[in-house]
């Protein structure tokens, strides 16, 4: 008896004996039937160390699954079935088949040492709980692990070769077909072709993949997609656009030509083996960008804007990406950032448009950096970019009904090609049809099915086709007259600008075209710093002074109360002083100039009375008696005293500021006027 066998003991024997099959790929299982068959047989081998056919228990649930992947369920029943002494013996093909990492390997091997389980491959039995054994059970789980990592480094080496010689076959998308000889070009059939490039064009147009993902739904456009595994691999299948549909062609650089290597890499919290944890790396560190390489759809430097225009389009606070335009009512959203704290500002729409940045609060707690007036701040870049857009002569009408022309025919053209095709599809399914033996009811009544299926889908073709041209609208012209107006766009553009015709998102488009950042800060209350990044690198400094709730917190409130003061010692009223302000360049808190009201409060507040409560309520003045204090001098009603200084019998002087009356005391005077109310019976 070899001393292997030895080893199994009757306790053994009345456990079962478990079979561990595995392969580390689905190509293994197609291409390499020699290896599975050998796995297989290890049920023979069980049988032969004396445990019954029906006791010999077989997993091979994790075929096609790597060794490293922490998923495998075959391989967890095994450790449970070991653990809970349900086997006697496991039996594998060599320890790679079990485990291509230690931890596996050790949790199995402890688990086995607990339970007094046994192992076995081709070369022997071993038993875990034997010093000797466990470590050649070590060693060879190390190799193992050791092996991979050689695999993996030569097979990674050998694709870096063919990558740097051009050499390596990448996987090509829908759209690039390669030949024998190694060249790739575009699909022969000109309606991928077509299908594609509309998606090219509408991006461009659009500036939007959910937006190209809309228009290609409403115009009932499919998108072709060559199925690379499933039921239906190596075909043509033509599907409805979805979004991930559109990223992957706008995202994909071999539309462009290029050849690229080392777009993706895992996560650095990825399991080893783990699939399915990968992301995008950054352009600059692509590991290889061979331009030229393949048939392009578009030139290079268009998927370089296309994918820098994607990076904007996604709302990132953080990265201080613009975002989407949108239907908002704030023009400068996604393009205004904090100068305080360098992040990109939100928007409040309650109760007016005002663009905040409260980043330092939400991280740490810290008080809001900025939240500003967003009217004032519009106003003074839209005035900014109009003053840009004067030297400049624009003529974007005829380019615009050119390209919205284009993508009609683009439209038609496709749905004239899905007609086409089906009607294809329609001829050959009869030809098959009509070919076959009527006898033979088994094929003949499939092709017929296709048949009537490529008949329903060629009926669903043109009645797409025909509800497009009914519902295609025709291209806009426009009268001569307007033309010639919109021929010099630059200096028309502030009336177009406020005639309505522009949309919000049109107007935001047009901001963005030369606008790049504006970054904001706020020195003093009433004071706002814009300073306007253009998209040509030129930077402009504007300072808006928007509304605010006090007067008292204007950066020149002491200067404008010192003004007050001396003006109104002056002798000059409230509404002089006001408008001598305005002219010397003060402003109230909500107005571009200063109003009575606001000389008023501020004289109040220094405990000064104005000329006219001076008249009101000062009985004389200067040495002569105001008609307040004389009407009090000779007990009588105001206008008694003013009919007589209208009709002359009581001369007086006026106030060179303020105009009022001022009657000299003469004591001849006071007693006529005495006598006089005597005489009248005035009290």
């Amino acid at each position: 008896m070899p001393l292997s066998t030895q080893k199994i003991t009757p306790s053994h024997r009345e456990r079962r004996a478990y079979v561990y099959i595995r392969q580390s790929t689905p190509k293994q299982m197609r291409e390499n039937r020699a290896g599975q068959e050998n796995q297989y047989a290890l049920v023979e081998r069980a049988v032969a160390l004396g445990w019954p056919r029906e006791r010999v228990h077989v997993i091979d649930d994790d075929l096609g699954q790597s060794g490293q992947d922490g998923q495998r369920p075959g391989f967890r029943e095994l450790v449970g079935a070991v653990s809970l002494g349900h086997v006697g013996i496991v039996l594998a093909y060599e320890a790679s088949r079990l485990a291509r990492n230690n931890a596996d390997w050790y949790t199995l091997l402890d688990v086995a040492t607990v339970v007094g389980a046994l192992i076995a491959d081709t070369d022997g039995v071993y038993d875990p709980r034997d010093y000797n054994d466990r470590m050649l059970l070590g060693l060879r789980g190390m190799l193992s692990e050791a092996e991979l990592h050689l695999l993996r480094l030569r097979l990674d080496a050998g694709r870096m070769r063919q990558v740097e010689q051009g050499t390596y076959r990448q996987h090509l998308p829908t759209g690039l077909v390669r030949l024998p000889d190694g060249r790739v070009l575009k699909d022969p059939d000109q309606q991928v072709q077509h299908a594609i490039e509309i998606v090219f064009a509408r991006f461009e147009e659009l500036g939007s993949c959910q937006k190209v993902l809309r228009s290609l739904r409403d115009d009932g456009l499919l998108l072709p997609r060559h199925q690379t595994s499933g039921l239906h691999a190596g075909q043509l299948l033509w599907k409805l656009p979805s979004e991930a549909a559109i990223y992957d062609i706008l995202r994909n650089p071999a539309y462009a030509g290029a050849f690229v290597y080392g777009r993706r890499t895992g996560y650095p919290n990825r399991r080893p083996g783990q699939r399915g944890r990968l992301r995008h790396k950054d352009m600059a560190d692509w590991t290889v960008v061979q331009q030229g390489v393949y048939a392009a759809y578009i030139s290079w430097e268009q998927y370089v804007a296309n994918q820098e225009r994607m990076t904007d389009n996604a709302s990132d606070y953080v990265r201080r990406t613009r975002g989407v335009p949108r239907q908002g009512a704030a023009l400068l959203t996604g393009l205004v950032v904090c100068g305080s704290c360098g992040r990109q500002m939100t928007v409040v729409y309650k109760p007016q448009v005002r663009y905040v940045c409260n980043a330092l609060g939400k991280n740490f707690g810290a008080p809001m950096c900025l939240h500003l007036d967003g009217a004032s701040i519009e106003e003074a870049v839209v005035e900014a970019f109009f003053a840009a857009l004067e030297p400049a002569e624009l003529d974007l009408l005829d380019e615009v009904l050119a390209a919205q022309g284009v993508d009609r025919e683009r439209v038609a053209r496709q749905h004239a090609e899905q007609v086409a095709r089906a009607e294809y599809e329609a001829r050959l399914a009869r030809k098959q049809y009509d070919a076959v033996d009527p006898e033979n009811r088994l094929v003949a009544a499939e092709l017929e099915r296709r048949w009537e299926q490529a008949l329903q889908v060629l009926a669903s073709a043109r009645e797409a086709a025909e509800q497009s041209a009914a519902t295609a609208t025709p291209p806009p012209q426009l009268d001569p007259n307007l033309r010639a107006q919109l021929r010099d766009l630059g200096p028309r553009m502030p009336e177009l600008w406020s005639s309505g015709r522009l949309t919000v998102v049109h107007k935001k488009e047009l901001l963005r075209s030369l606008i790049r950042r504006i970054v904001l800060t706020r020195p003093a209350a009433d004071s706002i710093r814009v300073k306007i990044v253009w998209v040509s690198g030129a930077v402009s400094e504007l300072a808006v002074r928007p509304p605010i709730w006090r007067t008292t917190d204007l950066s020149a409130y002491e200067q404008l109360v010192i003004r007050v003061r001396e003006l109104s010692a002056e002798g000059y009223q409230d509404r002089e002083i006001a408008r001598r302000l305005t002219d010397e360049g003060f402003h109230s808190a909500r107005s571009d100039g200063i109003d009575a009201k606001v000389v008023g409060k501020i004289r109040r507040s220094l405990g000064q009375e104005s000329l006219t409560e001076q008249f009101r309520h000062q009985e004389r003045i200067g040495g002569q008696w105001t008609v307040h204090g004389l009407s009090r001098e000779l007990g009588v009603a105001r206008d008694w005293l003013y009919r007589r200084i209208y009709r002359g019998s009581i001369p007086t002087t006026r106030h060179p500021t303020t105009g009022h009356h001022l009657i000299p005391d003469d004591p001849q005077l006071l007693n006529r006027l005495r006598a006089e109310t005597e005489r009248n019976g005035h009290a």
